[in-house]
């Protein structure tokens, strides 16, 4: 079955960076576009950044546009979220997720068909 597992997350100082990893397995990793979303508490799971099966295209929400960066392996079936100069409002849980389908956009969970467990972020101020 279908597998996403995030790692990299913890507790980190206002300014510092984390990279966030998301390993797929029992999916075409090669062909299907991946993307990152967070949840804080008592808010709803938003999206932060997403890409294309290739790697050709990136997508940001503004809130992070400028200090994350998305990339991908598609021979190690794993992809990665570098965050630079992190803020409080980071804080979050932050999760990985596949999109099968071409249409449907990138920036809504509607649009994806499975997600990870979600790796924990805490920006300290």
């Amino acid at each position: 079955q279908v597998q996403l597992v995030e790692s990299g997350g913890g507790l980190v100082q206002a300014g510092g960076s984390l990279r966030l990893s998301c390993a797929a397995s029992g999916l075409s990793f090669s062909s299907t576009a991946m993307g990152w979303f967070r949840q804080a508490p008592g808010k709803e799971r938003e999206f932060v950044s997403a890409i294309s099966w290739n790697g050709d295209s990136t997508y940001y929400s503004d809130s992070v546009k400028g200090r994350f960066t998305i990339s991908r392996n598609n021979v190690k079936n794993t992809m990665y979220l570098q965050m630079s100069s992190l803020k409080p409002e980071d804080t979050a849980v932050y999760y990985c997720a596949a999109k099968l389908r071409s249409s449907g956009g990138y920036y809504h969970t509607g649009a994806y068909n499975y997600w990870g467990q979600g790796t924990q972020v805490t920006v300290s101020s």
